[in-house]
């Protein structure tokens, strides 16, 4: 919320199922909204989530910048500089991306006894140093036009324009542990 507000963005929704938000004293510009218990399992995708979101919340057009909440270390900036790139017009999706081990190139598949590269088969038998860099979705911006996503009912995307972050600003919340990593990393200061 805090860093939707930084960047400037005017009307914040949080959707939640936790009472406990529901009860926060929020800036005017914020709405809380409640999901509905069967997307807020484990196992519930963020797209089931923002097609509910879209259908009950914010029937209208216009361009969604989502947060997710497990992305804590994201920046005022990053989600400007998103914004700027999506408002160039030549990308469908802009979202924020992280470095990646470059190793992943040269992983497969096995089907039946047959190994099938997921990428360029050369890449298999690469030297490590010579694999080009690779960049990972990292969860913590993802900004795209509310008809599109209807219409497409997930996040695909015909042109994806990225915001690159470090590996400390990316860190993502899946665990308690995951937890205690941004809660250091925010309280030593290391996310200025």
């Amino acid at each position: 919320m805090d860093a939707a507000i930084g960047a400037g963005i005017s009307k914040v929704f949080i959707s939640t199922d936790i009472d406990e938000i529901f009860h926060h004293s929020l800036p005017d510009c914020v709405s809380v909204v409640r999901r509905p218990p069967e997307l807020a399992g484990d196992l519930t995708t963020m797209a089931d989530v923002m097609l509910e979101f879209l259908e009950s919340a914010l029937p209208g057009g216009g361009t969604i910048v989502l947060l997710q909440p497990t992305s804590p270390l994201r920046k005022p900036r990053h989600i400007q500089a998103g914004l700027t790139l999506y408002a160039g017009g030549d990308c469908s999706l802009a979202m924020s991306v992280c470095p990646a081990n470059p190793g992943v190139l040269k992983w497969g598949q096995i089907h039946g006894d047959r190994f099938q590269t997921l990428s360029d088969p050369r890449y298999c038998f690469a030297n490590r140093q010579s694999l080009p860099p690779v960049f990972r979705p990292n969860g913590a911006v993802y900004i795209f036009d509310a008809d599109t996503f209807r219409a497409n009912k997930d996040f695909s995307a015909a042109s994806i324009k990225v915001v690159q972050m470090s590996e400390q600003e990316s860190l993502d919340i899946d665990t308690l542990d995951d937890f205690r990593t941004c809660e250091a990393a925010i309280s030593q200061g290391m996310t200025q």
